[in-house]
């Protein structure tokens, strides 16, 4: 199946981001060779900065393969950023409706028609205090098992120094100039769960070994090892609970 085609908007797009991304930051691209010439795939990509969606969107958009992102429906109402999404043929999530498997719908017919699905297994910025990849959440592997296209493992490093996530200035931070660093790995091998019953416990052994590939990926970036245990939210806040309790003794 040949590659989908850019597109108008999305070129539009290109000519306004690049050039400023291009002025504003240096870049280390790798991997490259791993993003599919030619038919469907997902990419799972780590979140750690509200700009890394187009650290990560100008790397993609370098191969000629550009993603098709799940973003909130909420964004694709009128303005201009409505617009783009919808010329740029990105998914919205209707979150907490009925509606929620829309988006996995249209994800699967974006790929089986030969285009890109990117997701961010996380669900937002990630809250590991030190900037690794939390758990994931099951949607990618959901739409993996489905569809049998490749998994691309993607890593990124350097937005979230220019515009740290959570800090109380969201405020760029462009001296001295950050290096974006993105790094897309070899599939994800789901295949040990192709024809099993997609259960939670399916999933969630799929999105783990999604995850640690691209917690891998990070720590190849970051040239430091990761955590023995990716960091879990509910886990975190139980455990400040516990330990709030046993202070207050």
């Amino acid at each position: 199946m040949s590659r989908h085609r850019i597109g108008f908007w999305y070129r539009f797009t290109a000519v306004l981001a690049k050039p400023p991304l291009v002025v504003l930051f240096k870049r280390d691209w790798r991997g490259m060779e791993n993003i599919p010439a030619d038919g469907g795939f997902i990419t799972a990509v780590n979140h750690n900065s509200y700009l890394d969606p187009l650290s990560y969107a100008h790397y993609q958009y370098n191969t000629g393969r550009v993603p098709r992102f799940l973003a909130k429906a909420a964004l694709f109402k009128g303005s201009f950023v409505g617009a783009v999404l919808r010329g740029t043929g990105q998914i919205p999530v209707y979150r907490e409706s009925a509606d929620a498997a829309a988006a996995f719908k249209a994800a699967v017919e974006a790929i089986n028609k030969g285009e890109c699905v990117a997701f961010y297994p996380e669900g937002t910025l990630t809250r590991d205090p030190d900037m690794w990849p939390m758990e994931g959440k099951t949607g990618a592997a959901r739409v993996a098992l489905l569809t049998r296209a490749p998994v691309i493992p993607v890593a990124q490093w350097g937005a979230n120094e220019a515009m740290p996530p959570y800090a109380k200035e969201n405020k760029l931070r462009l001296l001295p100039r950050k290096t974006l660093k993105v790094l897309a790995g070899p599939p994800v091998d789901l295949s040990a769960y192709y024809g099993k019953e997609p259960t939670a416990d399916v999933l969630r052994a799929a999105t783990d070994d999604i995850m640690a590939a691209i917690t891998a990926l990070l720590a190849e970036l970051r040239g430091e090892p990761a955590p023995a245990e990716p960091y879990n939210p509910k886990k975190a806040r139980a455990a400040a609970r516990r330990k709030a309790q046993e202070d207050e003794k």
